[in-house]
């Protein structure tokens, strides 16, 4: 089978972390294959924050978890967040910063990391903490978030099988 292919159907949703650090080489090597995800009109409306600073990113978990309304780690101990935003103006924001998640999970992946996609970007970065935060890091346009990747080093039990696929998932037209 295809490496592409076998990756893709491989990777799983890791909600369980080592307490491992992850290297700076891999990191870039992850949010390079992010940039490379196609785009409307190819404008690379996303950006990605690539946070490894451990009190921001217990931050954005704890801003996180109130909006979730839970009281646990919603990054399930994944060191590394990577936070994906878009060009609020762009028409196709959503479905660009959709595509540069699936890039950087599929990336993770086939470095030997696990990675998930957590919701709730989008209302954390409506809060003034976080545009403030935007602007301290020169990032002056605005934005919406559109996820949030976790990486980290998947701990050996967090590895489950993937259930099958429904009956019908392809509708063929020929």
């Amino acid at each position: 089978m295809n490496t592409t292919i076998n990756d893709i159907i491989t990777r799983r949703s890791v909600k369980k972390y080592l307490d491992k650090p992850v290297a700076t080489e891999l990191i870039e090597e992850i949010v390079k294959a992010g940039t490379y995800a196609p785009t409307g009109r190819n404008m690379q409306s996303p950006i990605i924050l690539a946070v490894t600073n451990k009190q921001l990113r217990d931050r954005l978990s704890e801003i996180n978890a109130e909006i979730l309304g839970a009281k646990s780690d919603p990054f399930y101990g994944a060191p590394v967040v990577l936070v994906v935003l878009a060009k609020k103006d762009v028409r196709t924001r959503v479905y660009d910063g959709s595509v540069v998640m699936e890039n950087l999970m599929l990336a993770a992946h086939s470095l030997g990391l696990g990675s998930c996609w957590i919701h709730r970007a989008k209302e954390t970065f409506e809060q003034e903490e976080f545009k403030q935060l935007l602007c301290e890091l020169g990032v002056t346009d605005e934005y919406e978030g559109i996820g949030n990747c976790i990486i980290g080093y998947a701990a050996p039990d967090a590895l489950k099988p993937q259930p099958p696929r429904k009956e019908n998932y392809v509708v063929w037209v020929k």
